[in-house]
């Protein structure tokens, strides 16, 4: 519902200018997790409610925290909003389907309900969120600044929750879930950055597909491994802590990268020094 509230046709306009950008960054997002998400599945020879719930983790769409961070990061902010709208409106679809092709050997999936449930969960919420812009304008620019705290609060009470209905098992298979999820961040971090080189993308934007592709939408990892795997509380496990650990790495991340910049930018940024001390002594002068 925020993302709504502040989505504008800017968002997409991406799209248009840059098409090879934005299709990297999409088929970046919805091949490495996945294919992460199942490499570690058969390597830590994960149990069926693990192993799916890590799957959830890797099939739905990049997080909007992604923007933010991508922003600390001096990246390019503008492609990771378009990548991040994107894939979500595709997850809908797309989710599912790569549910149904990697973890249906686990558990039975259901893609036509899940396909249901995301159109629930993101697309209404999002439907309503232009609406009441639309009809609000100013006043719900406004509301929408509170919502990310909001945002915040009841993902620490979803992930609260999780934990708690599965403190047993997490006692027992807390360490390895953890392993995986951190493995699974880092992986998608380090290829997402190395896709965008591969692509001979600048830094800003080889910065962003670090960010949009290694950290994920979890609450929507909690919320349809709650509703489609209720009868195995496990599944929400990997989602939950990913939750937490995509948002430690993200910024961690971004304070190192906001320190490497290219070489034409710090040339910039010295051109701009050299100007601002010139027009100094310029000045200087004219007023002896």
């Amino acid at each position: 519902f925020g993302m709504g509230l502040t989505l504008t046709t800017a968002d997409f306009r991406e799209i248009f200018r840059r098409p090879k950008d934005v299709f990297v960054g999409i088929l970046a997002q919805f091949l490495i997790m996945p294919l992460a998400a199942f490499v570690l599945c058969k390597a830590f020879a994960l149990p069926p409610d693990l192993a799916v719930g890590l799957m959830l983790l890797g099939c739905v769409p990049g997080g909007t925290a992604s923007n933010l961070v991508t922003f600390l990061a001096r990246g390019d902010v503008a492609l990771s909003v378009t990548i991040t709208s994107c894939t979500t409106l595709l997850a809908p679809l797309v989710t599912p389907a790569l549910m149904y092709f990697f973890a249906n050997q686990w558990i039975a999936i259901n893609p036509t309900a899940m396909f249901l449930s995301i159109v629930q969960v993101i697309l209404l919420p999002i439907a309503a969120g232009v609406v009441v812009h639309k009809v609000f304008g100013k006043k719900a620019d406004q509301a929408s600044v509170v919502l990310p705290f909001v945002s915040v609060a009841t993902a620490v009470v979803i992930i609260a929750a999780v934990v708690a209905a599965t403190r047993g098992q997490f006692l027992s298979a807390g360490l390895t879930v953890f392993a995986v999820v951190a493995l699974q961040n880092a992986f998608g971090m380090a290829l997402g950055f190395a896709a965008g080189k591969v692509f001979r993308m600048d830094l800003p934007k080889c910065k962003c597909l670090c960010f949009e592709v290694g950290m994920q939408n979890s609450a929507l990892g909690v919320a349809l491994a709650s509703v489609h795997f209720a009868a195995s509380p496990m599944t929400a496990l990997p989602s939950a802590i990913g939750a937490l650990w995509h948002n430690i790495t993200g910024p961690v991340v971004a304070t190192f990268f906001q320190k490497w910049r290219a070489a034409d930018e710090k040339k910039s940024i010295l051109d701009l020094m050299e100007e601002s001390i010139a027009k100094a002594r310029e000045e200087k002068t004219a007023a002896v």
